[in-house]
């Protein structure tokens, strides 16, 4: 099979994987910083905020579908690793069965329910019309970001993130000029920037089907190996439904978060809100870690290779630890300066966001460490520990913390911006608790 990764150098191969990964990343995450970034050239705080949350509710979404097709990731990685073309192919058929059923149902459910979504977000009252409008064209669009997804966590499991990275780019190029002309002449607001990214992902969609059609990846897919095969489903799900619920409840407690910020004020709503797609930004290194630890370790688990699999690990934490110190140092000098790109004259906004980033880009380290053991127990499919370590994490340190914060600190944003490292630190320590009493074969 193509894009075996269990043999020649670790490092070189984890790059291989990981740097197209990294880019598609930032590509994706481009969309929701572009839709803040130009909105804010042409409306206020209103708008802004209404993005903001809106746009973290959808990457909430995103990182659960994400989370739930790294079981797909996993079934293929160790298929591909033990040299198994017909696991492989019904890893992916199965993939596509279950994902089609997923994306019906999710948007269904959540067209239903948006109106109390936007109560329960505590959303300005300045910013609730445009916050719904948001969120309703998203959802409408979650089969073409449930497929895109889905079609990379394949090309993934195959050991391929080159063709993913090249979908993505050439949306994200729509998805600007898309922007400014809903955004800006077209005077659409935040209805504009959720229309111009769920149009951009469906030209994503359109071109990765296409290239699961027409490219070679290795695997020959035909109707007798990608039917319906109830155990491979049960392997997906068993992975990925503790990987999907502990991202949604990360992504929960920033939600969280956001309505005790929110419940402050349009200032603070909005400092939060731009800070938290920064932080979605930072992190693009850690969560492709994740991905790349998963992948590669999934392959050598899959070929027997356990020690190489330990070393994808600690190489993966290193690179995390690295990178994180250099974003924190540079964030203690310049968080006042990242912060105004994306808001105009609003000083009261920009320091509060200044104040949120400083304290809260300690966790750029941090969760590095815990995503990478993360995507280690996924690999060897025991998933349900990234689960609770986040579990803990989320309910015990990282809301109760922020909400403190704003109850005994009211005018400053440095104390709540330590909630989510003081939850990182936890989830570091329980990671390493699960991974030493294990033997890991």
């Amino acid at each position: 099979m193509k894009n075996n990764l269990t043999e020649g150098s670790i490092i070189k191969g984890m790059m291989s994987f990981s740097v197209p990964y990294l880019i598609s990343c930032f590509l994706q995450t481009f969309y929701g910083m572009a839709d803040l970034f130009i909105t804010g050239q042409f409306n206020g705080a209103a708008s802004i905020s209404a993005v903001a949350v809106g746009s973290q509710l959808m990457h909430m979404l995103t990182v659960m579908i994400i989370g739930l097709a790294m079981g797909s990731t996993v079934v293929i990685s160790r298929a591909v690793g033990a040299r198994d073309e017909d696991r492989a192919a019904a890893g992916i058929g199965n993939t596509l069965i279950v994902f089609a059923v997923t994306a019906l149902v999710l948007t269904i459910g959540l067209l239903f329910v948006r109106g109390p979504i936007v109560r329960v977000l505590k959303v300005p009252a300045e910013a609730v019309g445009e916050a719904g409008a948001y969120i309703t064209i998203c959802f409408a669009g979650i089969p073409f970001i449930t497929a895109y997804n889905v079609i990379s966590s394949i090309f993934r499991g195959l050991g391929d993130t080159r063709r993913p990275m090249i979908f993505v780019a050439i949306a994200g190029v729509f998805n600007v000029g898309l922007d400014y002309l809903l955004i800006g002449p077209f005077a659409m607001g935040a209805a504009g920037a959720a229309l111009a990214t769920v149009i951009s992902q469906a030209g994503s969609v359109v071109l990765a089907l296409i290239s699961l059609r027409s490219f070679e990846t290795g695997v020959t897919l035909s109707k007798q190996r990608m039917r319906y095969d109830a155990g491979v489903t049960k392997q997906i799900l068993g992975i990925g439904i503790p990987v999907a619920l502990q991202d949604g409840l990360i992504q929960i407690s920033f939600l969280v978060i956001t309505a005790i910020a929110n419940s402050r004020g349009v200032d603070v709503a909005a400092a939060v809100g731009i800070v938290e797609k920064i932080i979605s930004f930072l992190f693009l290194v850690p969560s492709a870690m994740l991905s790349t630890v998963s992948a590669l370790a999934a392959q050598n688990a899959g070929a027997g290779k356990h020690e190489r699999s330990r070393r994808v690990l600690n190489i993966g934490v290193l690179i995390c630890l690295a990178y994180g110190a250099v974003i924190f140092i540079v964030c203690q000098f310049v968080s006042e300066g990242i912060v105004s790109l994306f808001v105009r004259d609003d000083p009261h906004v920009v320091e509060l966001g200044g104040q949120y980033l400083r304290t809260y880009s300690v966790d750029t380290m941090l969760a590095g460490v815990h995503f990478c053991f993360s995507g280690f127990f996924s690999a060897y499919r025991r998933s349900v520990y990234s689960f609770i370590h986040n579990m803990i994490s989320a309910v015990g340190i990282r809301i109760p913390g922020a909400y403190l914060a704003s109850v005994l600190f009211p005018l400053t944003l440095y104390p709540m911006g330590l909630a989510a490292p003081l939850g990182s630190l936890v989830s570091v320590g329980i990671c390493l608790f699960f991974y030493r009493r294990h033997e890991w074969k």
